[in-house]
């Protein structure tokens, strides 16, 4: 699953979601579900308490090459240059951020991090592994 069939040298169009983090099973990276105390992951099973749930990062895009329109998504830690932490620290920074802010609405914490993204990828051209 991990083996690169080819490079795509192609620019970002657009940000598919603004979900960008999300609580991975550490078994086989599925999303887990979440409750105020306990995950599960219904691939694999594994439970385990909620503070103890591992986060990923997950980034949809539309791209665009020369000839062709691509919708990919890029998981996992390549990620982590772009967002200068791990996807753990990220979903801790968002946490601790609303926490301390007292936002009871997270909408505008997501509205700024998702305007960040665009920022940081929309227009730019990278060389996609796929």
């Amino acid at each position: 699953m991990n083996s690169v069939q080819g490079l795509l040298a192609a620019s970002v169009i657009s940000i598919q979601n603004s979900c960008f983090v999300y609580p991975a099973c550490q078994n086989c990276f599925s999303r887990l579900v979440l409750d105020s105390r306990r995950f599960s992951c219904l691939k694999c099973g594994c439970t385990g308490e909620a503070k103890d749930a591992s986060y990923r990062y997950r980034l949809s895009l539309k791209i665009a090459d020369t000839n062709d329109l691509f919708d990919i998504t890029v998981f996992g830690s390549c990620l982590d240059p772009f967002f200068g932490v791990t996807a753990e620290n990220l979903q801790r920074y968002i946490q601790d951020f609303n926490q301390l802010s007292g936002e009871t609405n997270t909408e505008s914490s997501t509205r700024a991090l998702v305007q960040a993204v665009e920022t940081c990828f929309i227009g730019k051209r990278f060389i996609f592994g796929v």
